[in-house]
């Protein structure tokens, strides 16, 4: 069975490292971006069945990497990380397709269940 794989996107690289450690440990191929020019560079040589897009990186924001990871493959299931406040950007986000969205800080526990659910079958 290949493994299902995960693309973490956040610009800090204490949250990618806890993401990659979590969703690893689960069994997940993780790989991760800190910038939006890497997170599309990746996704469109890897293909993730999963990302995690957070809302605020620098030079590109979560909406116009969220459109374009969409535009290459309309399957992908996205969850947003978003700081305490974005609620009218959340709206946008689900507007373009995104599945799911957490604030910051937010319960990693929780997120990994959700991804989990969102992963199966």
């Amino acid at each position: 069975m290949q493994l299902k794989t995960i693309l973490i996107v956040d610009d800090q690289p204490g949250i990618r490292i806890l993401l990659e450690e979590v969703f690893s440990k689960e069994g997940f191929e993780t790989l991760s971006a800190g910038t939006g020019r890497d997170a599309l560079e990746i996704f469109g040589a890897r293909k993730p069945e999963l990302v995690l897009l957070d809302m605020k990186i620098p030079g590109m924001d979560g909406i116009e990497i969220l459109k374009r990871m969409k535009q290459q493959d309309a399957e992908v299931k996205v969850v947003m990380m978003t700081a305490y406040g974005e609620l009218d950007l959340i709206e946008e986000a689900k507007t373009y397709g995104a599945v799911r969205h957490f604030t910051k800080p937010f319960d990693v526990f929780e997120l990994r269940d959700a991804v989990m659910k969102l992963l199966e079958g």
